[in-house]
């Protein structure tokens, strides 16, 4: 600061030195108070450029972060739609098994065998009801074959590029992840892609025979299996998505930190600054009124 000339009066160097210093006072004080109000460290971009830039970087990381996450809950909550319509129709088809096993033996006349019949057909229709109820978004998860349904490539939002951009996030594909190529629904022609093969050509036509029942049991078995497999890769992938899911949670975590650590305010220590400086604002205020008064004694030499 400048030197004090207390006899020039025209320029009352002691006041601007102390106008100076308040004014100074008066914008930390503002600085630490907006900081306080805000719970930010950086308020803007002049409170410090380069800690701006990164903490922008890790905003821009961390929100697509929780968007990945966001995606991967969809993903388990759509794998759980398909994995409890598929473990429904493996229920029914346990029942179907049972009740064609029944109808192998010979302590049942053909009426009994026909109500079995009767049944076991009921029963594969509620596997198609159920086969075709089971969506997501209108989008068929257990039915369908070729480019739609249960056969066709699920994508989901899984997490970070590793190779990419803070911002890149990565859309996984899954193809064929239900039995390879397989749908579902129970009134086909064959065990294939487009379902399980229980149509009346298919040992569900009669049941006046052992050897009916035998035929009718062994088609029940082989979409049992079919059924099984899916459960399994579903049950699979929901595992993949668990651990996707925990790796992005510490991730985010991480990348919250950084970004907390730099772009938000320690309100213990901005407070403590801010009761400083309110301090230093009624000193500062009382010494330019002190200044300002100073040269009055130079009067005395005029009396």
């Amino acid at each position: 600061m400048a030197s004090v000339d207390i006899t020039r009066v025209a320029g009352n160097i002691g006041a601007l030195n102390a106008l100076y210093s308040l004014q100074n006072i008066n914008n930390q004080l503002s600085l630490h108070q907006t900081r306080l109000a805000t719970g930010k460290r950086i308020n803007s971009a002049s409170d410090d450029p380069a800690g701006m830039s990164i903490a922008t970087t890790f905003d821009v990381r961390r929100q697509g972060l929780q968007t990945a996450l966001g995606g991967i809950g969809d993903a388990k909550n759509l794998m759980s739609t398909m994995e409890g319509g598929l473990k429904k129709v493996q229920d029914i088809l346990v029942k179907m098994r049972n009740k064609a096993m029944e109808a192998k033996g010979d302590t049942i006349g053909s009426s009994e065998r026909a109500a079995i019949l009767d049944q076991l057909k009921a029963f594969r229709d509620e596997i198609d009801d159920i086969v075709e109820e089971t969506k997501w978004n209108d989008k068929a998860l257990l039915s369908g074959s070729g480019g739609t349904g249960a056969s066709a490539p699920l994508t989901f939002l899984t997490g970070a590029e590793a190779t990419g951009g803070t911002s890149a996030f990565r859309f996984t594909e899954v193809s064929g992840s239900i039995a390879t190529n397989q749908g579902f629904s129970a009134s086909t022609a064959s065990l294939g892609a487009s379902g399980l093969g229980l149509n009346n050509t298919d040992g569900l036509t009669a049941m006046t025979t052992t050897a009916n029942a035998e035929t009718a049991m062994t088609n029940i078995e082989a979409a049992l299996d079919v059924v099984k497999a899916g459960i399994s890769q579903v049950g699979s992938f929901t595992a993949r998505l668990n651990f996707k899911e925990e790796s992005l949670t510490v991730q985010y975590t991480n990348t919250e930190s950084a970004y907390n650590r730099i772009m938000n305010a320690n309100m213990a220590q901005e407070q403590v600054e801010a009761s400083k400086y309110l301090i230093l604002q009624q000193t500062a205020t009382a010494m330019l009124a002190q200044a300002n008064v100073a040269p009055q004694f130079l009067l005395s030499l005029f009396r």
